[in-house]
């Protein structure tokens, strides 16, 4: 156990409203390890901090400040060597509203927009929920991991028309933290042929020994002017019920569209409580991430070490980055609900069902192991007896 955090600590999520850890299938006991949020409290800083704003007892309207930017700027340029323009920040409540906003101010209704299943289930959504047409590339999953299919992407832009690609960085669900060549591809691509470049990279703190995180837009300043970042404290530091999300976008013209079409949603600023945590997660929180990262690699080789025990029926794939594992379930011959239905069911352990993430997500299940070591390993003594009987 970290002597300084004590990331083993149980705590009851049982409260009203809580989504992770609300009764399913009637059951009390079901382990959640589906949602992506983590189970250990934000770091101490970011409590102080709620409890001085609290404290204070006056919630008027906020906006961030020059300590914010700094706090933010420095972080990215310390942990991934970007360097950020302030004035290129647009802050918003969440990474998947900063995406539907620059939907509707760079592309037209109808207009074609392409991911790479499998990916973030939300992605297709916010696609076909602002009626734009979608688009599929599939990754490709090869010795073990997954690959991009630079050719049937450049494919699909130029036949159906692409206006902007949807990318994510690190890979949620897969776990690749993409490296500079296929960084240079995807970018390449899209300058190619006119797309808007919008690069999710909301887990991009949560890296692996050996892997480094590398911002789409730090490729180049062409690629810069093409490519629209989503980053947010709320999965690094466990604050995303609090709604803070920092959109980086260096073409003047896009910024002042994205930023017309927040307006136009009736929102203008963050909560004060949502500004206080963020900027004290990126003031004091190096710390405890530092910590933390450790801590997850020991939950993930757990996973590792029990995916051999099943003798191949139940396979992970190695992550490199974010604290959701992909397993690979189909030795286990089960399909759609029945897969989900053995975890759940039988196993008393809530996953995330893999076909939700689209094309190739059949016949996997998304864990998410930010929680304490001693859940998973009651989660996977629970899986090891359901495959026994």
């Amino acid at each position: 156990m970290n002597t300084k955090f004590d990331f083993d600590e149980l705590i009851d999520r049982h409260t009203p409203g809580d989504i992770k850890y609300q009764p399913v299938s009637g059951r009390e006991d079901v382990i959640p390890m589906w949602i992506a949020d983590m189970d250990f409290r934000a770091p101490a800083e970011v409590l102080k901090a709620l409890r001085e704003t609290a404290e204070h007892g006056v919630f008027g309207y906020n906006e961030t400040d020059e300590v914010y930017d700094e706090a933010l700027t420095s972080w990215y340029l310390k942990r991934q060597g970007w360097e950020i323009n302030p004035e290129h920040i647009l802050k918003m409540p969440g990474v998947m509203f900063a995406i539907a906003q620059a939907i509707r101010a760079l592309t037209q209704p109808g207009d074609a927009i392409l991911i790479c299943q499998p990916v973030y289930h939300p992605f297709e959504r916010i696609v076909r929920d602002n009626d734009r047409t979608l688009v599929v590339s599939e990754l490709v999953l090869s010795g073990g991991r997954y690959e991009v299919d630079f050719e049937d992407v450049e494919k699909r832009i130029a036949d159906s028309g692409v206006k902007m690609l949807l990318f994510c960085s690190p890979h949620n669900p897969v776990g690749r933290v993409w490296d500079r060549e296929e960084l240079l591809k995807i970018a390449e691509i899209c300058l190619k042929h006119d797309v808007w470049l919008v690069s999710d990279e909301i887990h991009s703190d949560f890296i692996y020994p050996g892997k480094a995180h590398i911002p789409m837009a730090s490729l180049s300043e062409e690629i810069a002017e093409r490519c629209i970042t989503a980053l947010a404290p709320s999965k690094t530091f466990n604050i995303a019920g609090l709604q803070a999300a920092n959109i980086v976008i260096k073409n003047t013209s896009a910024r002042k569209k994205i930023y017309c079409a927040y307006l136009a949603t009736g929102y203008s600023e963050l909560n004060n409580m949502a500004i206080a945590a963020a900027r004290a997660a990126y003031l004091y929180g190096e710390e405890w991430l530092d910590a933390l990262l450790p801590y997850l690699a020991e939950n993930i080789s757990y996973v590792r070490d029990f995916s051999g025990e099943t003798k191949g029926r139940i396979k992970l794939i190695e992550p490199e980055g974010t604290y959701l594992l992909w397993l690979d379930c189909r030795e286990l011959g089960l399909k759609g609900p029945e897969l989900e239905d053995f975890f759940l069911k039988k196993a008393g352990v809530r996953l995330n069902n893999g076909a939700i993430f689209g094309k190739g997500g059949e016949g996997f299940m998304r864990m998410n192991i930010a929680t304490q070591g001693s859940v998973v390993r009651k989660a996977l003594n629970r899986i090891g007896k359901a495959l026994e009987r």
